[in-house]
């Protein structure tokens, strides 16, 4: 019999449209993949090599569950790169991927009948980690109108009195919304006040347009912050990200580790050494000018053929539109979508429990030619309806 807690775990609703996408594909139609958050950038060179040279010097063997001590300073270093932070390395915690963070803290911190706060829209795998532990999703409303913009009202209405933690993206999926600089420091306030544990998901960081985006850690070191090398890096294959940990919670974490998959993948690890490295990080700020270029091909064009975008997105590499001007279902419009125009894109269903049937997502991780053949297709369809 399976267990109750899993039989409560909703499917990936956009992987059942990529399995359909590609079996199209592979009976030869022609589909352009809009729908999954990968970056469609193979790895950068010198962490390819990095990776080869270490399978090549026999570095398989497993490491310390906390990551090996040269990536964490060298993560630690990249803050004092970055935003002039100076993070002691100890508080680094390397991850098979940050969902494997994610499920560490749900373990770390929630109780069973725990309450934690999670936006919606939002990443849809969150609540499950939660339900997984015994916890109790409170939902927070965000807002179209107010660009998907958390704010201390809108935590209020949400809170109740088992909450325990408070999770956050900036840049956010499937949004795109980067929370300023001000609003985030309310919300760390806010977090504060009542006693709650906050955690910031910043996967996306490295990847935001038009505005400064700078880590959660600047503003305290109670903060637990959650990132990853699949987005920025495009390293989602090699599974590896990172948090930081307050150091007097390093040994939990740690033990945790330890019971849960032993440590991250040993090559990827030495792999991501390089990632760091001046030559990477050209390739990587010359992707992050490709995607803005991208959203502003993209966006402008599914507003002309009647989308409705409230903000433009300022980070990561989503538009998430609505959808109702062209079918009063979502879900079911981006199926007929993909059988009928070849375009494969994400349902709000996967994001969202308010009117997620009037909202779709774009993942803008082809070309531009691409995209905007996308659009054409879209709008081919709707006129043969």
């Amino acid at each position: 019999m399976i267990a109750k807690r899993c039989q409560q775990v909703q499917p990936f609703y956009v992987m059942d449209l990529l399995a359909k996408a590609k079996q199209l594909q592979a009976s030869g139609r022609d589909i352009i993949h809009l729908e999954v958050g990968e970056p469609d950038f193979t790895t950068p060179q010198p962490i390819i090599d990095a990776g080869i040279s270490a399978l090549k010097e026999g570095k398989t063997h497993y490491t310390a569950a906390l990551g090996l001590l040269e990536l964490r300073q060298a993560v630690a270093a990249r803050y004092q790169q970055t935003d002039q932070l100076s993070i002691n390395a100890k508080r680094v915690v390397i991850t098979p991927g940050s969902s494997s963070a994610l499920h560490l803290l749900m373990h770390a911190l929630v109780n069973p009948g725990d309450g934690v706060m999670l936006t919606d829209p939002g990443y849809p795998c969150n609540k499950h980690f939660v339900t997984l532990v015994g916890g109790e999703v409170l939902p927070i409303n965000l807002s179209a109108a107010d660009g998907f913009q958390l704010n201390v009202e809108q935590l209020d209405e949400a809170w109740k009195p088992n909450a325990k933690v408070l999770l956050i993206a900036s840049p956010a999926n499937p949004t795109g919304t980067v929370l300023s600089q001000d609003r985030l420091k309310q919300i760390v306030l806010w977090a504060k006040a009542k006693s709650i544990r906050l955690i910031v998901d910043e996967i996306y960081l490295g990847l935001h347009y038009d505005v400064d985006a700078v880590t959660a850690l600047a503003l305290s070191d109670e903060i637990i912050v959650v990132n990853s090398f699949s987005k920025y890096f495009s390293m989602t294959g090699w599974r590896l990200g990172w948090m930081v940990v307050p150091e007097g919670e390093v040994e939990y974490f740690d033990r945790l580790a330890q019971n849960l998959y032993l440590c991250a993948p040993t090559p990827s690890q030495y792999a991501a050494l390089a990632a760091f490295s001046d030559d990477t990080l050209a390739i990587l700020e010359l992707r992050r000018d490709t995607f803005q270029r991208r959203r502003d091909v993209l966006l402008p064009a599914l507003k002309d053929i009647g989308f409705g975008v409230a903000t433009p997105p300022q980070g990561a590499f989503y538009i998430y539109a609505e959808s109702s001007q062209f079918a009063a279902d979502s879900f079911k419009w981006c199926h007929a979508l993909l059988e009928q125009a070849g375009v494969a894109i994400t349902p709000g269903r996967d994001f969202s429990s308010q009117s997620a049937e009037r909202y779709v997502r774009f993942a803008y991780t082809t070309d531009e030619s691409r995209l905007l053949e996308a659009v054409d297709r879209i709008h081919s369809y709707q006129r043969s309806r």
